[in-house]
């Protein structure tokens, strides 16, 4: 991670066109349609279940598909809503209304604009694996949880946002199973399970849409009395023009309110649209920008709350349909957005007659590919911490809240880092003999053996040498102790920072020895880390001349040190 130098922002776009050619176009083009065609009823299900019209959804993914295309890191990422992204825009929306979102989703782009500037594309990555499969596994279920409703048909309104207690509602209301409804969420099942057996070119979904619709839309008509709840139902008529242009307010009460939301859209996206890059690399060889993918995805969430959009990242399911497809640069993303604008513009008013259990089969799909449950077994194989952190990540997610998951996931993904760290770090006690080149590649034979004074102690710091790890070199170095030495000699070689709380024990260590007539010697201390100790004055304290710069120096001072004081106490006493 390096805060310093110039912005890393190089769109792949940009440099794609730099060596376009008519057969990259032809492959775009057509990689580019299918993934529109794929992206449709996706965007108008995501729409639906974050709690606003199939109109916003497709808007999303028209311009928010555009700007990650036109300004991300990856070649082939495809942007839009998701599914991920559900429960905390339900959340936003039901209890800050549609303008609440707006103001969390600008501010979330901000957050990923300025992980991208400062960046930090390459931190979020190393966000352990189980907390995010216990992410993905828990917003997969609460996606399923909303869709029973509209699936067996229940016809219930104002269902609580709370996963228990919409669950509770559930099982006090499953007499009034509308079987016509099942009928259908279980046609369109089968065509998406289906499709993909007989073609995998064609979109199970979309093929799913287009026969359910056709087959219910002539059912009403033979059958008038039938109720088979559509989009048309739900929303009225899809407006087809084109959305204009809205602001919001964007006040300090607002800011300090969603904060903590926008903060969860921002890495939740940044979590997600990093994790489809890599996926998307390992396919195409190439080598995504990380901090340039989120400033991407950072100007997309910026720009599509002034139309009323939700929040935007990368999808893998439709990135790994732009790859199967021959998609290789980011025109093909540009080409799906623009055959969605075209459906929109064209096609919108037959989403009226969508069947909303369709749409619930759809999300049921979606959340079962999410749910990751052939990984989550796999895990159960691994240590007991991964487990139990996947456990806590999932639990929180689904029974409390995703901002709150967010939060904590992170906390503990920052503690299982430190506690990882300070089991890797070892700190070893010579006396002696010390092997100057032990842990190294060198064989035997160029081995070197010091000889250590009774009288002198080494300890070897042996990785990074931060808060955690000076209390445990503090706790050791105490245990270890038969009788006060004359010298103590620390080793450092092999540690590549030091933090403010290691310089502080650092001093203390240094300020009871010398008040107990104990030399304090610091050996082989590396560019960055004497650079640290000199400007926070432990030069001053111990004399420059102890910070020396190999061991062989430091235990020959020290044995000089031990055999002057050796020789003014004999001169002492014989005086």
């Amino acid at each position: 991670m390096n805060f310093s130098g110039k912005v890393d922002f190089r769109p792949k776009l940009w440099s794609a066109l730099r060596h376009y050619n008519s057969k990259k176009l032809q492959a775009d083009i057509v990689a580019g349609v299918v993934v529109g065609i794929v992206a449709l009823p996706l965007a108008i299900a995501f729409g639906i279940a974050s709690g606003v019209s199939p109109t916003i959804g497709l808007i999303t993914a028209i311009i928010g598909g555009f700007m990650v295309s036109a300004f991300g890191g990856n070649s082939v990422q495809i942007g839009g809503p998701t599914g991920a992204f559900i429960v905390i825009v339900y959340g936003i929306i039901a209890r800050f209304g549609l303008e609440g979102l707006a103001v969390a989703t600008f501010m979330a782009g901000l957050i990923l604009v300025l992980m991208g500037i400062f960046k930090l594309g390459t931190v979020i990555k190393f966000i352990p694996y189980p907390i995010v499969v216990g992410f993905t596994a828990g917003i997969a279920l609460t996606i399923l949880s909303t869709q029973v409703n509209d699936f067996l048909g229940l016809g219930l309104k104002d269902l609580p946002g709370e996963f228990i207690s919409k669950w509770g509602v559930y099982f006090s209301n499953f007499d009034k199973i509308h079987l016509p409804t099942v009928g259908v969420a279980l046609a369109s099942l089968l065509i998406i399970i289906a499709t993909p057996k007989i073609s995998k070119r064609l979109p199970g979904a979309l093929m799913a849409i287009i026969l359910v619709t056709a087959v219910v839309a002539l059912l009403k008509n033979a059958m008038p009395g039938i109720e088979i709840t559509t989009i048309g139902d739900r929303f009225g008529s899809m407006s087809t023009d084109l959305p204009e242009v809205h602001g919001f307010a964007l006040t300090m009460a607002n800011i300090n309110m969603l904060l903590p939301s926008a903060f969860t859209i921002a890495v939740l996206g940044a979590i997600e649209s990093l994790l489809s890059a890599t996926v998307a690399d390992g396919y195409t060889g190439s080598r995504t920008s990380t901090n340039t993918e989120l400033i991407g995805q950072g100007l997309a969430n910026i720009t599509v709350p002034f139309f009323g959009g939700i929040p935007v990242t990368g999808a893998i399911a439709r990135t790994m349909t732009n790859i199967t497809n021959g998609g290789r640069t980011p025109v093909a993303g540009v080409v799906h957005a623009l055959v969605l604008l075209l459906i929109y513009i064209f096609l919108m008013p037959l989403i009226n007659y969508v069947p909303m259990a369709c749409l619930a089969a759809v999300l049921v799909v979606v959340s079962y590919n999410m749910s990751g449950w052939r990984t989550i077994v796999g895990i159960f194989k691994n240590p007991k911490s991964d487990v139990s952190v996947m456990i806590v990540t999932f639990l929180l997610t689904v029974v409390f809240d995703l901002t709150i998951a967010i939060e904590i996931g992170l906390l503990l993904a920052m503690v299982l880092f430190l506690r990882r760290v300070m089991e890797n770090t070892e700190i070893k006690v010579y006396s002696e003999q010390l092997d100057v080149a032990e842990g190294t590649d060198l064989d035997a034979s160029h081995h070197e053996v010091l000889n250590v004074l009774p009288g002198v102690e080494v300890y070897e710091i042996d990785g990074p040498f931060f808060f955690g790890v000076a209390t445990k070199f503090d706790e050791m170095m105490r245990s270890t102790l038969a009788e006060k030495p004359k010298v103590r000699i620390i080793r450092m070689r092999k540690v590549p920072f030091i933090d403010s709380t290691a310089i502080h024990n650092l001093e203390i260590l240094i300020t009871s020895s010398q008040k107990e007539g104990i030399h304090v010697v610091l050996s082989g201390v590396k560019d960055n880390v004497r650079e640290t100790l000199v400007h926070a004055g432990i030069d001053r304290m111990i004399g420059a001349d102890h910070i020396c710069p190999h061991i062989s120096v430091a235990v020959e001072m020290a044995n000089a040190i031990v055999e002057r004081n050796a020789a003014t106490t004999l001169s002492t006493a014989r005086g």
